[in-house]
Parts: C-alpha cells; sequence; structure tokens
C-alpha cells in the first residue's frame, strides 16, 4: 500500500506531459479526417498525347485519331525535331504517336503497318500506350473478318465504346476504418511516450538514496517489490489506454461499435501491456531523471518512424521493415493495418492478427523476465 501511495503522489506531477501527447494524438487524428474527407473522391486523369500524322486523315486513320482524341490532352506542339524533343522532355506531353504515310493503304492490305511512339515511361504514358494497344487490338481482329471499311469501322467504333461496368460490392464503411487506423496507428507513439515517460520517471523518483535505502533494508522481497510496481504502472496505463479508447469513440464514432473496432481495441490494450514491461524494463536501467526525454524520442518516436506509426508502412523500404520487426510495435501496426482490409471476420481472418498479438505478448513477458534479473543483479550488487 505504501508503494501504491508514493506511486500515486509521483503520478500526479506527470500530469503535464500526458495532457501534450493526448492533446498531439487528438490534432493529429483530426487533421487526417479532415484531410480524409476532402480526398476520397477518384478523379480519373488522361494523359497528354502529340499525334504526328504523315498520312491522309481518312477511314481507319481519321477513326484512330478520332478515338485517341476522346480518350486523351491533345497537345499541340511546333513539328520541328528539337520543339518535339523538348515537349517530351520538360513532360509537356506524356506519349507521341507517330502515325506513318500510307497506314491506311497498308492496314486495309493487312500489312500491319508500325506506328512508332515515344513515351516519357511514366504511369500516364502507360496509359496513353494501353489505348494505343486497345485499338490496334480490336482493329486487326475485325479487319481480318470484314472487306468493307465501313463496316470494319463501325465495329471498331461499338467494340470500344463498351465501358466495363464497376460495382463496389464491400460493405465496409472504409473512409471511418481508415481513421481508425490513422488513430490507433498513432495511438502507438502517444501509449509508449506516455508509458515510457511516466513510468521511467515514477521508478527513477523510487530510486532517489533516502526511498532506495528503505526499500534495501526492508522485509519485501525484490520479486514482490517488483510486482506491485509493475500492477501500479499496470493501473495508470489502463486509465490511459481507456482515455484513448474513449477519445477513439468521440473521434470516430460508429465505426467503434462494430466488430473491427472492437478488434482495434483488443489490440491496443495487449500492446499498452507490452509498453509498460518496455518502460518498466528502461525505469530499472536508467536512473537519470535528466534522460529520460531523450529515452522517450528514441523509444517511441524511433518505433512509430521504423514501424509505420507516421509513415504507412507501404511507403516504407523493406530493410526498414526488416529491422521493424525486432520492435513490438511493428506486429501492433501491421495489426491495424490488416484489421483495416478485413472483409469477413472468421477465424481464419483472424489468424494472421492473433499472431501479432501472441508475438506482442511474448515480447512482454520477456522484457519481464529481463526486468527481474537486472533487479536482482542491482540489489546483490548494492
Amino acid at each position: 500500500m505504501t508503494v501504491f501511495k508514493t506511486f500515486l503522489k509521483v503520478l500526479n506531477k506527470c500530469k503535464v506531459p500526458i495532457l501534450l501527447y493526448s492533446v498531439m494524438l487528438i490534432f493529429f487524428s483530426a487533421f487526417n479526417m479532415q484531410t480524409s474527407e476532402t480526398n476520397m473522391n477518384f478523379v480519373a486523369s488522361k494523359p497528354d498525347v502529340l499525334i504526328i500524322n504523315e498520312d491522309e486523315e481518312e477511314g481507319i486513320t481519321k477513326n484512330l485519331i478520332e478515338y485517341i482524341k476522346q480518350n486523351s490532352n491533345i497537345k499541340e506542339v511546333e513539328q520541328t525535331e528539337e520543339a518535339i524533343k523538348d515537349a517530351l522532355f520538360y513532360r509537356e506531353v506524356n506519349y507521341i504517336i507517330y502515325i506513318p504515310q500510307d497506314y491506311r493503304k497498308e492496314f486495309l492490305e493487312g500489312k500491319n503497318p508500325e506506328i512508332k511512339i515515344e513515351s516519357t515511361g511514366d504511369y500516364q504514358a502507360s496509359l496513353a500506350e494501353m489505348m494505343l494497344e486497345r485499338y490496334i487490338k480490336v482493329a486487326n481482329t475485325y479487319q481480318k473478318n470484314y472487306d468493307s471499311e465501313e463496316v470494319l469501322l463501325n465495329r471498331i467504333k461499338d467494340t470500344l465504346s463498351k465501358q466495363s461496368k464497376v460495382e463496389i460490392t464491400s460493405k465496409l464503411d472504409t473512409e471511418n476504418i481508415e481513421k481508425a487506423t490513422f488513430y490507433y496507428n498513432f495511438a502507438n507513439y502517444s501509449i509508449l511516450a506516455g508509458c515510457v515517460y511516466v513510468i521511467c520517471l515514477i521508478l527513477s523518483s523510487f530510486k532517489e538514496q533516502k526511498v532506495a535505502k528503505r526499500t534495501l533494508i526492508s522485509s519485501t522481497n525484490y520479486k514482490k517489490y517488483n510486482r506491485m510496481l509493475l500492477l501500479s504502472n499496470l493501473l495508470f496505463a489502463c486509465c490511459l489506454w481507456i482515455f484513448y479508447v474513449i477519445l477513439s469513440f468521440i473521434l470516430i464514432g460508429k465505426v467503434m461499435f462494430t466488430l473491427h473496432g472492437l478488434i482495434y481495441i483488443v489490440n491496443s490494450f495487449i500492446f499498452t501491456i507490452c509498453a509498460v514491461t518496455i518502460a518498466f524494463l528502461i525505469g530499472n536501467l536508467v536512473n537519470n531523471k535528466n534522460a529520460i526525454n531523450g529515452i522517450v524520442n528514441v523509444i517511441a518516436l524511433g518505433s512509430c518512424f521504423l514501424c509505420g506509426a507516421f509513415v504507412p508502412m507501404e511507403m516504407l523500404p523493406d530493410s526498414v521493415l526488416k529491422i521493424a520487426h525486432v520492435l513490438p510495435s511493428s506486429y501492433y501496426i501491421s495489426n491495424n493495418e490488416l484489421i483495416k482490409g478485413l472483409e469477413v471476420i472468421n477465424f481464419e481472418t483472424l489468424k494472421p492478427i492473433l499472431t501479432n498479438m501472441a508475438i506482442i505478448i511474448v515480447f512482454s513477458i520477456l522484457f519481464i523476465l529481463i526486468t527481474n534479473i537486472i533487479s536482482k543483479r542491482k540489489r546483490k550488487i548494492g
């Protein structure tokens, strides 16, 4: 009971950093939700294409040019080699199509005339290339079956005018699930930084000379002493976790009342327990209160940047992700990303998530064992 009372007195002095980490979580979550609401619509873009036609604009040649015009932005450039190269170099055009002389005549004769192209090689150029290849493939197929150019052009036009109907069958509230993923990913920093800072500060207070000497001469076993401190720290961490969970209900809304929301909450709870054991280990290694801020930056910020809390995991290099596997945050954030993509929730789909949770628990047990070993050795030395 004495340990717990002392714990509460020290905890009372840590209100400011806890509030700071909470404000950061609220601010960045609100900012992300604001930006995500304005960027959810997909707008199809057209490539910038330059057509250099050396054939007469009739029949199949005219039809090809009209098709390209419908599906791209046609650019006008001075017909000189230097101007054309400059347009490509400065990305004024993505794709240049050279229609050769006598293209129509040779095509109708079944000679399959070559259309030369120049490209910037970017994704817009790839769109233009797909568009051109689609036309040529359809045109070549019909050319073998129809002698009449008029019928041939009508068939090409009918085929190319057909568009695939895309129907979204997912019933997931993807927008809010995306928000929940961002919130709980960023919570990695708030939970880890809050636990490391507060718990290390508390443990360093217990290591002050007067307190340490009283503890050493007391009859309290070091394991029981560690257990009491660990339980006190767990109580603080659970209160912090509950606070962040309540915030998620307020900021994100109805998706938190679904199974997806429940899994996010369970995943964050398991990580919170792990964060406590990390903080408890560091607190037993470090005695200097002035070093705590630096440790928070190294542990919390470092793991967040390496594991994808601040930068999406898909944007991180493979080498960074491999290094991140030695950190519990990697498995916590991986779970959040897996939860985001869950269409159906059953044992099979939850297997990788449960595996990651088990790994986080193993990390927690490992940190507790290391802490006990260090604490025991320090007592022998003392």
